[in-house]
């Protein structure tokens, strides 16, 4: 019996030391091609090399680097506080006020989670034109912060808020939103930091949209650096992947800086 569980146990740490290296290739892989050249990487080398600093040189001179990172930090940071403004709001009104109308206006607002991008484009696209936002941050941004997606993931968390809480502030006197932001937003600090790291990953990697409507160079993300450098006649992977990594860096820096909150703010959101 002992040494069944031994080899049970045995096979179960290949298996997860297995899949841990599979998952971890492609992140050591992507390191070791930002220090090679671009002949190295497409011979497929696995040892470090020592053009880092000519691959970020490339980046900083050739494709300005700088200012399209910034972009970058612009459009998803603006897009995650509006995302959870707008969306937080929005859940807590469908969760705190009662009407005949709220369950199917709140259904069909799920309903349009089964609508394909590709079939919203054009539509937005036009309103984007007519309203002169064309080729500006700020037309990528307004398209982005109301999420059908965090309003459901919202509303089922604001289902643990004690409704009788919220009546003894209304006869306190307080308002509606003094309860929201002094009451709601404070108690609700893991579901906001959740949705938060989810509202900045879909924003810093969306690549159609912003293909779409960002058409001056000033303006591109670093999606679409990334694009534009990879689909060029005679591509520098290396600084290709010293695009990739930088790009990367914030995704992860967020993610385990929040990672508490974010199971939290999971766990909170399921058991309802």
């Amino acid at each position: 019996m002992k040494i069944s569980k031994y080899l049970s146990r045995a096979v179960v740490y290949i298996f997860l030391i297995a899949v841990f290296i599979i998952s971890i290739f492609p992140f050591y892989w992507m390191i070791v091609g930002m220090t090679n050249t671009a002949a190295d990487v497409i011979k497929g080398r696995m040892t470090f090399g020592n053009q880092l600093i000519n691959n970020f040189k490339t980046l900083l001179t050739s494709y300005n680097l700088g200012r399209i990172f910034l972009n970058s930090v612009k459009v998803s940071s603006l897009t995650v506080i509006g995302t959870l403004i707008v969306s937080s709001m929005a859940a807590y009104g469908f969760e705190i006020y009662y009407s005949k109308k709220r369950e199917v206006i709140y259904s069909l607002i799920l309903i349009t989670m089964m609508i394909p991008f590709a079939a919203l484009m054009i539509p937005l696209f036009r309103l984007i034109v007519q309203l002169g936002l064309l080729d500006t941050h700020f037309g990528l941004i307004i398209t982005s912060i109301a999420s059908a997606f965090i309003i459901f993931f919202f509303r089922q968390s604001f289902k643990a808020i004690s409704k009788e809480t919220i009546e003894a502030a209304r006869v306190d006197g307080a308002g509606e939103f003094t309860i929201f932001f002094k009451i709601i937003i404070p108690t609700m600090k893991s579901t906001y930091a959740a949705a938060a790291i989810y509202s900045f990953m879909t924003s810093w990697n969306s690549y159609l949209w912003p293909l779409i409507i960002l058409q001056s160079d000033k303006q591109k993300t670093m999606t679409l650096l990334i694009s534009n450098m990879s689909s060029a006649y005679f591509p520098d992977y290396g600084a290709v992947m010293a695009a990739i990594v930088v790009a990367t860096l914030p995704m992860i820096i967020i993610f385990f800086a929040l990672q508490r909150y974010f199971v939290q703010g999971l766990t909170g959101a399921v058991k309802q």
